[in-house]
């Protein structure tokens, strides 16, 4: 008969073993546990373009430093018959208001681009909410309207974010389309950036402070209507009604 003797060292060994075989289940279901809670929170997305099969598009500019460019940007506008959506943030709004009132009768939308351009997901619930009223009502002091539209700076988003623009009876919305005219590309790749991918219900981001944006304007125009596509404000391209947006952020009615 054998005998199994144990000496300390491989007393040791086991329990070692046993200690790690414990750990490594432990992490396993908290690593399970984790994936069934992130899976169980819906991501919550802006909307980025609007479910549609009418060739119909619009133009957002965001506005958060300069205004030396917005006047030649709102003639261009006025010389093609086109109605387009500015956000703008709170305090280019107390900058520049006769800029402001100018883009609202002339029509075009105002949406809001927060109050300070901060990064919201930063923020408490309390900031986050102010950063958003406190440009409203600096919007609606001057047009007499306070913004229904909102963009995050930076296009920088979280569930709690979209949620609060949502609890404040506004939409988030983003862009399908980027100009990138913001890196200050050449004329004709910034009209490339906004006409290639093209598909209706677009949403094309451009910047009032961009150097070639007002060049490249009047091409961005023409070749979105040799598409045969109408450009309209944002508001005009968002149906009204419940919706959902699906992984893409495309806006589809309920």
């Amino acid at each position: 008969m054998r005998f199994l003797i144990i000496t300390k060292r491989s007393l040791l060994i086991i329990i070692l073993c046993v200690i790690l075989g414990i750990a490594s289940i432990s992490i396993g279901l908290n690593s399970v546990s984790e994936a069934v809670a992130t899976a169980s929170t819906e991501r919550v997305i802006p909307i980025y373009s609007v479910d549609t099969k009418d060739k119909v598009c619009a133009i957002s500019f965001d506005a958060a430093w300069g205004n030396e460019q917005t006047d030649d940007l709102l003639d261009t506008l006025d010389e093609y018959e086109v109605k387009t959506t500015f956000f703008l943030v709170g305090s280019w709004v107390k900058k520049y208001p006769d800029s402001v009132k100018k883009i609202a009768e002339k029509g075009h939308d105002v949406g809001n681009h927060s109050s300070t351009h901060a990064h919201m997901p930063a923020l408490s619930a309390d900031k986050m909410k102010k950063e958003i009223t406190d440009c409203n009502e600096r919007v609606k002091k001057l047009t007499g309207k306070s913004p229904t539209l909102f963009r995050a700076p930076y296009g920088d988003y979280d569930n709690n974010v979209v949620n609060m623009v949502k609890s404040l009876d506004m939409y988030c919305v983003q862009w399908n389309i980027d100009s990138l005219d913001w890196k200050d590309p050449s004329v004709e790749q910034i009209v490339k950036n906004c006409t290639d991918k093209l598909v209706p219900g677009s949403i094309i981001l451009l910047h009032n402070g961009a150097a070639n944006t007002p060049a490249a304007l009047p091409k961005i125009i023409e070749g979105i209507k040799d598409k045969g596509y109408k450009i309209v404000p944002i508001s005009k391209l968002i149906p009204k009604g419940g919706y959902t947006t699906d992984v893409t952020g495309k806006m589809i009615l309920n």
